[in-house]
């Protein structure tokens, strides 16, 4: 068993070895504490109780990615940190998630904000459940990876259709702005957005 608790964060973690009905029973006892995300891959159960600053990040870049879906009249359903699973291989819960155009028990886009563990690490797991584009927010800086054919491709612009004009800068700039002024950080990039569609 490995714990990790990062004391600037709060995030904690906890890794078991466990099998996947292992998984689903502790699954099942946590449905009453809201805020424990879970996870199975590869053997592995992961539960993580997400700090401030993790839960912080993760509103932000939601709410942003929420804003250029509007202002684009993009159709689109949030979803969250809904759990997405392929029974018996793999299950997450990622911090933000979006289906477009139409719901889907596989969102088109996940996102994940990494603190005490993930990032590239978890990409194996999210090709298991076919998940088609895959953003990791780490310490200031925003990785965006597509799923082609078999493997995931590092990009530097969203592959996603009504993604492929958001300026990737532009939202990072504005993530970081959030985190000290949201209202601010909404502004400009609405405005930002606002110039790149004239």
């Amino acid at each position: 068993m490995t714990q990790v608790l990062d004391r600037e964060t709060l995030d904690g973690r906890v890794v078991l070895n466990g099998t996947w009905e292992q998984f689903k029973l502790i699954q099942k006892v946590s449905e009453a504490s809201p805020g424990i995300k879970l996870s199975f891959f590869a053997g592995a159960i992961e539960i993580l109780m997400p700090g401030f600053q993790h839960e912080n990040f993760s509103k932000i870049i939601g709410y942003l990615v929420t804003t250029f879906l509007l202002q684009q009249g993009i159709k689109f359903y949030p979803s969250g940190s809904m759990t997405q699973e392929k029974t018996g291989e793999a299950s997450t819960q990622a911090d933000k998630s979006f289906c477009l155009g139409e719901p889907k028990q596989i969102p088109d886009l996940s996102i994940e904000v990494v603190y005490t563990s993930g990032g590239l690490s978890k990409l194996p797991k999210y090709r298991a459940l076919g998940v088609p584009e895959i953003w990791f927010w780490e310490d200031g800086t925003l990785r965006l990876y597509h799923l082609r054919e078999n493997a995931y491709e590092e990009v530097i612009q969203s592959q996603l259709s009504g993604l492929e004009t958001l300026d990737i800068d532009l939202l990072r700039r504005c993530i970081l702005m959030g985190e000290t002024d949201l209202a601010e950080a909404v502004k400009v990039f609405g405005q930002g957005i606002s110039i790149v569609c004239e």
